[in-house]
């Protein structure tokens, strides 16, 4: 089974590309959807955690864009009993976004990231502790939200730089050329997800 985790603004219909992918290749999908802008990201995360124990499932793999992945990092960090899985993060910031932390310094925009900043996209998220083989994927395309606070450091997906994606302790990384949210919709970034989710790699074997 595959839990996808969407972005900040974001319900989870987005990725119904995604989704019909992963059905696909064989996996049953859900969506976890949260409120990312009325609840910081380890609330969401505790939320996450009883959503996951509701599943009727002996392996649980979790897959999250953007915030999402930041939703991940409190949720092992809670130290919840979680069934074994692979992760997967899409272009998530968790060293901290750049364009968060503009937008904060902007008058009257500071609310449209709401609590998501709380141990989140400004930074102070937890560390990955290496539990489990976890994939990263970053943008490179250019295309995004990041020019309209002067821009994100190269190379990036129009929002948030590869570099704001390292995450010490990951499995594998990779990157793919499609902007921030071109990462829901890519064919070759679902093949790269489900390469990971099968093998624990993105290069195949």
């Amino acid at each position: 089974m595959v839990i996808l985790i969407h972005g900040i603004w974001l319900t989870g219909l987005e990725m119904f590309l995604l989704r019909r992918r992963l059905l696909s290749a064989g996996y049953s999908v859900s969506c976890f959807q949260y409120p990312s802008l009325k609840s910081p990201p380890e609330d969401n995360a505790a939320a996450l955690a009883d959503f996951i124990h509701d599943q009727q499932a002996d392996t649980i793999h979790l897959v999250a864009h953007s915030l999402g992945g930041i939703v991940l990092m409190h949720l092992f960090n809670q130290g919840s009993d979680l069934p074994p899985g692979r992760v997967v993060l899409l272009g998530s910031p968790v060293q901290g976004s750049v364009v968060a932390h503009r937008i904060t310094r902007l008058s009257g925009l500071k609310r449209l990231l709401g609590h998501s900043v709380n141990r989140g996209l400004t930074g102070g998220a937890p560390e990955w502790d290496g539990g489990r083989d976890l994939g990263v994927i970053a943008g490179t395309l250019n295309m995004g939200v990041g020019w309209l606070v002067g821009g994100v450091k190269r190379p990036n997906d129009g929002t948030v730089s590869v570099a704001e994606t390292q995450l010490p302790g990951a499995t594998d990384a990779c990157t793919q050329r499609v902007s921030h949210f071109g990462l829901l919709f890519s064919r070759k970034t679902a093949k790269a997800i489900i390469q990971f989710l099968q093998h624990g790699q993105f290069a195949e074997t």
